[in-house]
C-alpha cells in the first residue's frame, strides 16, 4: 500500500525499493549490514560498463548472500531455492573456469621463465605440482559447498512439504509444540550452516 515504486518491477526498480524501504522494512527481515550488498549489486548490475570475471564472481557471491538471508523468512513458493540454485551453478562454473585459466597461465609462465634461464626440469615440475595442489584444494572447497547446499535444499524441501500439509484448524496443542520445536531447530541449523560457510570463506 505504501511503496516507493509500484509493480511490475524491473531489477533496477526492485533494488531501488530495497534501498528506499531498507530501514523501515527489509532491515527487520534480514541483517541490516546487507544494505551494502544491495548497494553493490545496484552499482554494478545497472552500470552500462561490462564487468571483469573477478567482479562477476563477487556479484554472484553477494547475490547468493542476499538470497540466503531471505531464505530464513520464506521459500517464496519455491522461487527462492530455484533462484539460489541457478546463481550457485553460475558461480561454480565461473570459479571452475577461473581456476583452470589460472592454472594454465601460471604453468606456462613458470615454464617459459625456466626455459629462458637455465633449464631446470625439477623446478618446473615442482611448480606444476604446487599448481595442481592448489586446484585440488579449490575443487575440495567446491565439493564441501555442494554437500552443504544439498543438505540445505533437502531440509528446505521437506520443510515446505510439512508446512503445506499442516492445517492450523486441526493442529492439536501437542502438534503445535512439535511444530515450534521443528521451526526453532531449523533456525539453529541455518545459523550453524552460516558459521560453516563463513569458515570456508576465511
Amino acid at each position: 500500500q505504501i511503496l516507493y515504486l509500484k509493480p511490475p518491477w524491473t531489477l533496477a526498480s526492485l533494488l531501488q525499493c530495497y534501498k528506499k524501504h531498507w530501514v523501515a522494512v527489509f532491515g527487520y527481515v534480514v541483517p541490516r549490514s546487507l544494505l551494502a550488498t544491495v548497494e553493490y549489486l545496484y552499482k554494478h548490475l545497472l552500470s552500462a560498463q561490462t564487468v571483469d570475471s573477478s567482479t562477476a564472481g563477487v556479484l554472484l557471491q553477494e547475490s547468493k548472500k542476499l538470497l540466503h538471508a531471505f531464505s530464513s523468512r520464506s521459500d517464496y513458493n519455491g522461487v527462492l531455492p530455484r533462484a539460489y540454485a541457478e546463481v550457485s551453478k553460475l558461480h561454480q562454473t565461473l570459479t571452475e573456469d577461473l581456476s583452470e585459466d589460472t592454472m594454465v597461465l601460471s604453468e606456462n609462465a613458470v615454464c617459459e621463465k625456466m626455459e629462458a634461464m637455465t633449464p631446470n626440469l625439477q623446478n618446473c615440475e615442482e611448480k606444476k605440482l604446487h599448481s595442481s595442489t592448489h586446484v585440488a584444494q579449490e575443487n575440495r572447497h567446491q565439493e564441501i559447498w555442494s554437500v552443504l547446499e544439498g543438505v540445505w535444499n533437502t531440509i528446505n524441501s521437506y520443510s515446505v512439504e510439512i508446512f503445506q500439509k499442516l492445517d492450523p484448524n486441526t493442529v492439536t496443542v501437542t502438534a503445535k509444540s512439535s511444530f515450534e520445536e521443528a521451526f526453532l531447530g531449523l533456525q539453529k541449523l541455518i545459523a550453524a550452516v552460516n558459521d560453516i560457510l563463513e569458515g570456508i570463506r576465511r
